[in-house]
């Protein structure tokens, strides 16, 4: 059969496309294969890069003093300089009794600031992560029994009593704004929280309390040094809060609020002194709460009608806010003064009220006034701090008033935490890590006023219920 020329050339084009389409299929499922091959590579090689990318960021940022109401003794401060006197303390029912003194020397009043007061709002709080690398145990936030993954988990870290003012703002004059925390900066920067109590008002105006052997008060402008060295959060409910009386705890309030630091247990009224804080990082909600069993007067509780603290003498108040803040909160902090100034083991209110605070559902209670520290609990598989002393305070006498540290709690979202301690001990209000021989005793102390809770704290400072 002849075959045109123009037919050839059509077969011919005809043959050249399907071998075409058969070379772009065969590509096209090659193409395919790699692309499979490649994801399975990449998914073995770096398993966990997804699961990073989706992880959650943020910024983050005085004597001797109280015995049981009505107890009749009293003490003396013994405060280098000091002189002997005494001041009331509040029963529950209001009424005071000759039993507490506080601690230093009377600071002088500043020029007054413009009228300020603020609202301690309960909204959950957002804070940033302060970022840098610690050169302690305890740095990569791991929970130092064991018990407590990484992944998931919070690293909270607590200090003592906090004073900004009278000899220690004498000294942050002297030697530098910063100086009392450079001993245990990275300590207290490299957590994702840190929180200590604020045992003075910070207000360049007020009028000093009466009746009370040392009266306390700070500059505004020290506050800046204390948000530098990592503290996200203070307690404010104490018994020097209102040294310089509603007018200075409202500026005090206004002034952290101006500092970037969260606050709790002082307002304008009872319903903002109970109220909580709740702070936020890796995806976990942190509520704080703040409580005094210490009140030099009953005029300085929160009360629907006038500015103060939160008190704890009756519990019901401070047991209906923890519930409360649970259904804000992953974790329930509750930060409270009480106990007896230099005594190294709790008294039975602490006691009492600390297990009443985890009945109501608070993950870790932390303790301040005492001025020396205390021991370890596990109730309930929840830790208790009866007292962690003095961390940046006015020298004093009494050798065990400079023991002090940093306490870190690695928590998980559903409550359970490892506590680790940090040992140091302050010289001229500046608390800094001790030399191992000197950790040991300091570990070995811990664990023999803990003892009697069944709690070990270890030469690592690994805290254990044993």
């Amino acid at each position: 059969m002849y075959v045109s020329r123009s037919e050839t050339h059509q077969q011919n084009k005809k043959r050249r496309s399907r071998r075409f389409r058969r070379l772009a299929a065969i590509n096209l499922v090659m193409l395919a294969i790699i692309l499979i091959l490649g994801a399975v590579f990449w998914s073995t090689i770096f398993p966990n890069k997804q699961a990073g990318a989706n992880t959650e960021t943020a910024e983050h940022n005085d004597s001797p003093v109280d015995q049981e109401p009505n107890d009749g003794s009293a003490h003396t401060d013994d405060a280098v300089g000091s002189t002997d006197s005494s001041t009331g303390e509040p029963t529950p029912d209001g009424n005071t009794s000759p039993n507490e003194s506080s601690a230093e020397e009377t600071a002088s009043s500043g020029n007054p600031v413009p009228d300020a007061s603020s609202d301690t709002d309960s909204d959950p709080v957002t804070e940033g992560h302060k970022g840098g690398t610690a050169a302690n145990p305890a740095a990569d936030g791991g929970g130092p029994n064991g018990t407590v993954s990484e992944q998931g988990t919070i690293r909270l870290a607590f200090v003592g009593d906090l004073l900004l003012g009278a000899s220690v703002e004498t000294t942050m004059r002297k030697q530098g704004l910063d100086y009392p925390f450079s001993g245990a900066l990275d300590y207290l920067t490299s957590p994702d929280l840190t929180a200590g109590n604020l045992e003075n008002p910070i207000t360049t105006r007020g009028i000093p309390a009466e009746n009370k052997q040392y009266v306390f008060k700070g500059s505004p402008d020290l506050l800046r040094p204390l948000k530098e060295a990592g503290f996200d959060m203070v307690s404010l409910a104490n018994n020097h809060t209102l040294d310089q009386g509603a007018e200075g705890l409202l500026d005090t309030i206004a002034h952290l609020n101006e500092a970037g630091i969260a606050n709790a247990g002082g307002g304008n009224d009872d319903t903002e002194a109970f109220a909580p804080v709740v702070l936020e990082k890796n995806g976990i909600k942190v509520a704080y709460l703040s409580v005094s069993r210490v009140v030099p007067e009953g005029s300085w509780k929160a009360d629907k009608n006038h500015p103060g603290v939160a008190e704890a003498y009756d519990s019901r108040r401070a047991v209906a806010a923890i519930a409360k803040a649970q259904e804000e909160a992953d974790l329930v902090v509750i930060m409270v003064h009480w106990g007896v100034e230099r005594a190294d083991k709790p008294v039975e209110h602490q006691t009492t009220l600390a297990r009443q605070f985890i009945d109501a559902g608070a993950d870790l209670v932390i303790g301040s006034h005492p001025h020396v520290m205390q021991g370890f609990e596990q109730y309930k598989g929840k830790w208790i701090a009866y007292s962690l002393g003095n961390f940046i305070f006015n020298v004093t006498t009494t050798p065990r008033t400079k023991e002090t540290g940093v306490l870190d709690a690695v928590c998980t979202q559903g409550g359970e935490c490892d506590l680790t301690f940090h040992p140091m001990v302050s010289e001229q209000s500046r608390p800094a890590p001790v030399e191992p021989e000197k950790a040991k005793e300091l570990t070995d102390y811990l664990t023999s006023i803990s003892k009697a809770f069944g709690v070990k704290v270890d030469q690592d400072g690994s805290i254990t219920a044993q």
